[in-house]
């Protein structure tokens, strides 16, 4: 089975306008419209099996409707299914990461960038430690942000360590590779902390939308394949998820890009979908 775990879909009414809007911070391209129905036909597409919905709160007020929608898209779909969100100024943050348990929601999403708190204030530690009681997993967008390249440093590597020494037991995943652009210090301060990592927006180059922003291929490069299986390696197989961050990553050439690795077939099994199983209980 593969397994995508780093996926963002919206509602159709307003997929065009987010998509077109988010496309436009970034300078990069999107590969669906950022519709369910065009994740499936990308699945389809590329032999992936199921996919994580990661989505996020850009503010409190909008916690408890995306996260009836997460619900509602559970019970929808077999081969989709979603993450619920927390804002760390949400007030009934505890109350509701029961709901999400009680509803078999697997996890929650967490954007530090987005939500301009940093990952190790007490507000985020709080979260962590609850979702470690009610069983749920967070995925945490970790790194710097390609829509707010002069954004606070709020998720980097020595931020994430910090807060898994003052938190206990709770699953983390951290998005990109540990931290977007931060990878020298996640490959010296993440391996010992035990987080799982996803592999989504952090391998080749980023596709740039045609708006001239990135001038030089550097600007594009992401991780080297070099460092990208050490991070591999250093971490252990196990603790490395799929993740194509779609619709800013396109499946089918994020499951090549993989596969053409020096990774051996037990180490590409784990990534591809086997952790994501056991996490998951698929």
């Amino acid at each position: 089975m593969t397994v995508d775990i780093h996926t963002h879909t919206f509602p159709e009414k307003i997929a065009a306008r987010t998509v077109e809007k988010l496309q436009g911070m970034s300078h990069t391209h999107p590969f669906t419209d950022g519709t369910v129905q065009a994740l499936r036909q990308s699945m389809a597409a590329a032999g992936i099996d199921r996919s994580v919905v990661v989505p996020v709160a850009t503010n409190a007020h909008q916690v408890p409707h995306v996260n009836d929608a997460s619900i509602a898209l559970n019970a929808q779909y077999a081969d989709v299914l979603s993450f619920g969100c927390m804002h760390p100024d949400f007030g009934g943050w505890k109350a509701e990461l029961s709901r999400l348990a009680d509803n078999g929601v697997k996890g929650v999403k967490l954007h530090p960038v987005y939500q301009e708190v940093n990952f190790d204030d007490p507000r985020f530690l709080r979260i962590l430690d609850r979702c470690a009681e009610v069983g749920l997993i967070v995925l945490t967008h970790a790194g710097k942000d390609v829509g707010f390249p002069d954004a606070a440093d709020r998720v980097s590597p020595t931020r994430i360590a910090g807060a898994v020494r003052q938190t206990d037991g709770v699953t983390l995943i951290c998005a990109h590779m540990g931290s977007w652009r931060q990878w020298d210090d996640v490959e010296r301060l993440l391996p010992e902390t035990g987080v799982f990592i996803d592999t989504s927006f952090s391998l080749g180059a980023m596709t740039p939308n045609g708006d001239g922003y990135y001038s030089t291929p550097e600007s594009l490069q992401l991780l080297s394949d070099g460092q990208f299986v050490r991070l591999v390696r250093a971490f252990g197989a196990e603790r490395v998820l799929f993740g194509t961050d779609s619709p800013w990553g396109e499946a089918a050439d994020s499951l090549r890009r993989l596969r053409a690795l020096p990774l051996t077939d037990r180490e590409l099994t784990a990534i591809l979908g086997g952790n994501a199983q056991t996490l998951l209980a698929l």
